[in-house]
């Protein structure tokens, strides 16, 4: 669980309730025709920009906000390196169903176990990476359809309710229901943007970050294991191929 994910979602709204309510309470703000216009038109025009299976996917990816996969860099070095030795000592078959953190790791352990060259394994490995990296962009595309269409959705009912104002202007009890669909259209649609989705996309794209240079370690460890260098080096290649301020956090650490 992702603490920081959590209380930034649940105070954002907390403060919003919160001044909602002191303001004179909730009812003033809830408007079903705005919802329907706003999070149900919202809803359906973002389905249209991507395939149905991206779409649905894009949840799961918004869950991963709150419940992001851990990736324990120091761990994985040290595993690496004992895989090295072992490769060293025994040979490349005694990688034959060593355990390892996860999938992409699996796979190119295997690759190296059936005997692929440096070149292929950074060729199917990079395309491994590619991949996934396309994958996370897609379900982010999504989230950015919220953020971009949600305010619009505002727009278009805050003009619808001007429309019905302006159409009811000599029947002042019109005018009230109209003006509340024109306010909080707009409302809704800010809320959507700034509230829910953009923070996700932002916090999506670190994860995403951070999985491309777990991964390119992975690789480089492996591309280091199959030229049969040392722990040491395998070691000092996987720190040197992090970013300086992940180099200086793991030195911290």
């Amino acid at each position: 669980m992702d603490i920081a994910s959590l209380i930034g979602f649940i105070g954002a709204i907390g403060m919003i309730i919160g001044a909602m309510i002191s303001a004179g309470g909730l009812g003033p703000f809830v408007d079903v025709p705005s919802i329907l216009i706003v999070f149900g038109g919202t809803f359906f025009a973002v389905m249209y920009t991507a395939p149905m299976g991206v779409f649905f996917g894009s949840f799961g990816a918004m869950a991963k906000v709150f419940m992001p996969k851990p990736q324990n860099i120091e761990a994985l070095i040290e595993r690496m390196v004992e895989l090295s030795n072992t490769a060293r000592k025994d040979g490349m078959m005694a990688l034959e169903g060593q355990e390892v953190p996860d999938k992409f790791f699996e796979k190119g352990l295997q690759m190296l176990v059936d005997g692929a060259d440096e070149s292929k394994l950074v060729k199917q490995m990079s395309q491994e990476i590619k991949s996934m990296k396309k994958r996370h962009e897609d379900s982010q595309g999504v989230l950015k359809g919220w953020v971009d269409i949600g305010p619009a959705m505002g727009m278009i009912g805050t003009l619808i309710g001007l429309v019905q104002m302006l159409g009811n202007m000599a029947d002042p009890k019109a005018i009230g229901p109209a003006m509340a669909v024109a306010l909080l259209t707009t409302l809704y649609g800010a809320f959507i943007a700034n509230v829910l989705f953009a923070p996700m996309i932002t916090k999506l794209e670190g994860y995403t970050a951070d999985e491309v240079i777990y991964r390119e370690m992975v690789l480089e460890g492996l591309r280091n294991i199959s030229r049969g260098e040392s722990g040491r080096n395998v070691q000092e290649q996987m720190v040197a191929s992090l970013p300086p301020k992940a180099q200086e956090k793991l030195m911290a650490a």
